[in-house]
């Protein structure tokens, strides 16, 4: 209907505002009697040369009122009050047409890299990665939605000093049979030991190894290539859980052999100097990036330079979005300018994607101090619940495991996500596995009612329907037409949870609608509910398909 809105402001104006300048002014009034739409005529008055309320009167007196109940001035606004039949059915016969493809975009014919999850090899997967994870798959699904192609990267933390540390707890402490036994549990063992009792000489020797592996060394990269391994082994188990894919797991050391030519770059354009035996960049409102330590290692920024050039060249990307958590924020803001000092455009096409911590009791989750909650331990646990409220509430209900999975897996996913992407959550699994309010769940639910209305009565299909409606009826509609541009805010704002907080909305005002209406009443209007539902049902697993959940026929 907004659409209608336009085209009939258009062709009464005629050519004197551009339709983006009408698609910016229009605005959904604070109040329901002041109308479903409003333009305001203030931005004209300068142009007509008239009061906004005379200029409101004009375009009003000459408008197709065809579609609407009534078209008001008040002030210098024009009030547009939809005619609710018309709009409702414009609604269901769009959705029902369009169905899955309800708010996608067409093909932009342009394609972006998403950088995500990234957890580091050696090292347990634990809730703290759990966001870049979800807050990455749901931006890659959404981009695909507004019509982008994605290239979903896993720049795995597979270098580093971290990896200096463990090759030498590992000769100091370690067994082989243990780590061949349960290797990411025994390798955390050493690293949390590797910290304890760490002291100068200790980090000295870890340095050491490190720039042994860096040179290649045959036993130091040896190891590293079997931490490396077993560790990808376990990640992957727990990606099958989450249903998330990746189409690159290259990870740091992918980008060995592709430094020195960023780095000689750097030294040819000049801006490569030395402090205090180190070589950085200046820049300009912050410290100095650090390109090269004093023994000549490398650091991060030196790796995401030559990563960024990389995928430039492999990709040609119109934009690369890495969702790294909020602590990272000086680092992406320094190498960032490093390649805006270089002389690069598309460094503005460089986007830092932050968001804030999980907490465990107010507090960030340190793996070097074994102060981690496993993420494996959270879904399994997650999954179990779920069983058990089948088996006492459904004990009949058929692929009881692949339900429990779906709405176990999906109440982890949802708790992240439907929080603004910045803030920092404090981990509670009881809030997580609560199965009502806020949750995955009642989303899941809503949607599972849905499906058993329709199997006790299918809406008939390409037959003429009747609709009567009223107050909870009419917010159901409005709601599901806000999709699209739902979609759209949450792309522009790199923010799942618009989503998230968009689909819970959807599900309460029909649960609400589904309260007061009596929806299988075999009467004229019978045919027309089950389509709004079937319109429902639609809306919802396309939402949560995009922040990657699943959703369950029955639960």
């Amino acid at each position: 209907m907004e659409n209608i809105v336009i085209e009939r402001l258009l062709k009464v104006l005629k050519g004197k505002v551009s339709v983006q300048e009408v698609e910016n002014l229009l605005e959904k009034p604070k109040y329901e009697y002041l109308g479903d739409i409003a333009f305001p005529c203030f931005m004209l008055a300068k142009q007509f040369r008239k009061s906004p309320h005379l200029i409101a009167e004009e375009i009003t007196q000459q408008i197709d009122k065809k579609d609407f109940e009534k078209i008001e001035v008040q002030g210098g606004y024009i009030n547009f009050f939809y005619d609710k039949e018309s709009y409702a059915k414009s609604v269901i016969s769009t959705i029902l047409k369009e169905r899955e493809k309800y708010g996608s975009k067409r093909s932009t014919g342009q394609q972006i890299v998403i950088d995500y999850s990234s957890p580091n090899i050696a090292k347990p997967f634990s809730m703290g990665h759990l966001r870049s994870t979800v807050i990455g798959q749901a931006l890659a699904n959404i981009a695909e939605k507004n019509g982008d192609k994605t290239v979903r990267i896993n720049h795995l933390g597979d270098w580093g000093t971290q990896f200096g540390k463990l090759i030498v707890a590992y000769k100091k402490w370690g067994l082989k049979e243990r780590v061949e036994a349960s290797p990411i549990e025994e390798l955390l063992k050493l690293y949390v030991k590797f910290h304890e009792v760490a002291d100068e000489s200790l980090n000295n020797e870890a340095r050491v190894a490190f720039k042994m592996l860096e040179n290649g060394d045959s036993e130091a990269l040896q190891l590293w290539r079997w931490f490396r391994e077993e560790s990808i082994k376990e990640f992957m188990a727990l990606y099958d859980l989450l249903n998330i894919h990746f189409d690159s797991l290259a990870g740091e050391s992918f980008y060995n052999d592709k430094m020195q030519q960023v780095v000689e770059e750097l030294e040819g354009k000049r801006l490569l100097v030395e402090s205090e035996g180190a070589d950085v960049v200046e820049l300009e409102n912050m410290p100095p990036c650090l390109i090269k330590k004093k023994d000549g290692a490398t650091l991060y920024a030196t790796r995401d330079l030559a990563t960024a050039f990389y995928r430039m060249i492999k990709y040609q990307p119109k934009a690369i979005y890495y969702v790294v958590g909020n602590e990272q924020s000086l680092h992406f803001k320094q190498w960032i300018q490093v390649v805006e000092k270089m002389g690069y455009e598309w460094s503005k096409n460089l986007h830092h994607v932050p968001f804030g911590m999980m907490l465990k009791d107010g507090k960030k989750m340190a793996t070097r101090k074994g102060k981690i909650v496993l993420l494996a331990n959270v879904l399994e646990e997650a999954i179990d619940t779920v069983k058990q409220n089948i088996e006492e509430k459904n004990p009949t209900l058929e692929n009881k495991e692949a339900v429990a999975k779906a709405v176990g897996v999906g109440a982890v996913i949802f708790h992240d996500l439907k929080n603004f992407r910045l803030n920092d959550i404090e981990f509670s699994l009881q809030e997580m596995l609560n199965f009502e309010g806020e949750t995955g769940p009642y989303v899941q639910y809503t949607f599972a009612r849905i499906q058993s209305i329709l199997e006790k009565q299918p809406m008939e299909k390409n037959i003429s329907y009747k609709l009567e409606i009223n107050d909870y009826e009419w917010t159901v509609y409005t709601q599901l037409v806000e999709f699209p541009a739902v979609i759209e805010r949450a792309y522009e704002l790199t923010d799942p949870s618009i989503v998230a907080k968009y689909v819970l909305k959807l599900a309460r005002v029909f649960n609400k609608y589904y309260g007061h209406t009596k929806i299988l009443e075999p009467d004229d209007f019978l045919n027309g509910r089950l389509a709004l539902c079937e319109c429902v049902a639609i809306v919802l697993k396309e939402s949560t398909r995009l922040l990657g959940i699943e959703t369950p026929k029955s639960m």
